[in-house]
């Protein structure tokens, strides 16, 4: 990818060169965002995320080194977990308190990094129990077969057509059980796209996938910004990240440690350290405000 082609900053003018983008800066046009989000597991602070937006219409990256709060941050987002204080947002409406069900009917799904795909139930039943508003899902309506046929053909339809764009229409028959991890990642994206998302946030899409399958992950996550969706994924494999996101948020110890466009920001020391341990003169313990170092004296 040449320089002309890089993704451009969603961001808003701040008066700031990209590479030097403070973490919580405003974006554009937002479709989440989240405040003094922090979550403690008895005396230890998962997640401390102080503000961050996720712009709309854009691949944004979260990366971040293992046990950075990642995972922890996608629960909190999505109702699989509750902070112990802050606020967060989806599309100007706040998400406190709302269970990940009534979440997922609002626009905003996510994927899991082990997958959630239910094995001894079909690939084509695994893609139906993804659609909303299933009229015979009601008690009542289910022993009338008129009422929901019609609704039930067209989840079917719907379901196929998806399970034919992730090359998996010829397993739409067998155990989701059978399928190859990256097999189950693709059951899991489509699953997905059932409810018809605006904000798709994935969990490691590539973790377990095999090298042969990763092309078509990265095509799909590519093609549902082109249909009009925003996109959040972790992701540990930084050629992708260079490849795909517009955008990276850097977590490290439960805190936004660094934002920007994906070749600026893996030039930032704190950035390599978390990854590579080098820079060890840039500690992440001083980035996130967990220790202060003490200023040394020039030599004489």
């Amino acid at each position: 990818m040449s320089s002309s082609d890089k993704p451009t900053t969603p961001v808003k003018s701040t008066g700031l060169h990209v590479g030097e983008i403070k973490p919580g800066v405003a974006k554009k046009d937002p479709i989440l965002i989240a405040d003094g989000v922090r979550r403690q597991f008895g005396g230890l602070t998962a997640v401390d995320v102080a503000h961050v937006e996720i712009p709309r219409n854009a691949i944004t990256a979260l990366i971040g080194p293992n046990g950075a709060g990642k995972t922890t941050f996608f629960n909190l987002l999505t109702g699989f977990d509750i902070p112990n204080e802050g606020t967060w947002s989806f599309n100007g409406k706040s998400l406190a308190g709302v269970p990940a069900f009534k979440v997922a009917r609002m626009g905003l799904i996510r994927t899991f990094q082990l997958t959630k795909a239910l094995g001894l139930l079909t690939v084509m039943d695994n893609m139906k129990l993804g659609s909303t508003q299933q009229t015979g899902e009601k008690l009542w309506a289910s022993v009338f077969h008129f009422l929901w046929k019609k609704k039930d053909v067209e989840i079917e339809t719907q379901a196929l057509d998806l399970l034919t764009r992730f090359k998996l229409d010829a397993k739409k028959d067998d155990y989701a059980a059978s399928l190859s991890g990256g097999q189950r990642k693709l059951l899991e994206m489509a699953r997905a796209l059932m409810t018809k998302p605006e904000l798709v946030m994935l969990d490691e899409p590539m973790a377990g996938v095999n090298p042969a399958l990763t092309q078509s992950l990265l095509d799909h996550i590519l093609n549902l910004k082109k249909e009009g969706m925003t996109v959040l994924f972790v992701e540990h494999d930084m050629h992708m990240v260079r490849h795909i996101a517009d955008w990276v948020i850097v977590m490290a110890e439960g805190k936004v440690v660094a934002e920007g466009d994906p070749y600026e920001v893996m030039k930032n020391p704190a950035v390599i350290d978390a990854y590579l341990g080098s820079h060890q003169d840039v500690d992440l313990g001083t980035v996130t405000g967990r220790i202060t170092l003490p200023k040394q004296g020039k030599e004489k």
